[in-house]
């Protein structure tokens, strides 16, 4: 298990895909208002090194240690919203209206995911102002499955996906 400060630096791969503007204190202020919580500061220590984009392939993927509709050992992590709204990419202010599309459960801030599964900060049991864990949603089977007790732990655990079995 990596250390948050080594996957902090490595986080982020090639290109500007998804990538929004640089955070700042406002821009964050007003998402946190926006989403109606309060944002782990690990994931905002993780966009302030680059807002949004696509996650180096050293840290794509979470294991799980059960079969998911993705994989029978992971589930993806292939890039991460930002905050902003930069070239009709999504972002995590887009959460109420993906949230309303997919029918999911609320309060969540997605992360990341393609429409039939997510990536989200789970704010069901700690409340808009606490500590919220990682689950991943899948929408098509209606299943949801807890990954981390909070983001920090959540990205410690990332890993290649080309280092686990894809059973």
């Amino acid at each position: 298990m990596a250390g948050f400060d080594e996957v902090k630096a490595t986080f982020w791969g090639e290109g500007r895909y998804g990538v929004q503007p640089p955070l700042t204190a406002e821009v964050v202020r007003d998402a946190e208002r926006r989403l109606g919580v309060r944002l782990p500061v690990s994931l905002l220590e993780i966009l302030r090194v680059r807002n949004g984009g696509v996650v180096a392939e050293r840290w794509n993927a979470f294991p799980t240690g059960v079969r998911t509709s993705w994989s029978g050992s992971h589930v993806p992590l292939d890039d991460m919203m930002g905050i902003g709204s930069h070239d009709d990419w999504l972002s995590l202010l887009d959460t109420a209206y993906l949230v309303e599309e997919w029918g999911l459960p609320s309060p969540v801030v997605l992360l990341s995911g393609d429409g039939h599964c997510w990536i989200a900060l789970d704010y069901r049991v700690c409340g808009n102002r606490g500590e919220p864990s990682v689950t991943w949603f899948d929408v098509d089977d209606g299943t949801e499955l807890p990954l981390a007790a909070d983001f920090r732990t959540f990205v410690e655990r990332l890993t290649a996906s080309e280092s686990l079995d894809p059973g």
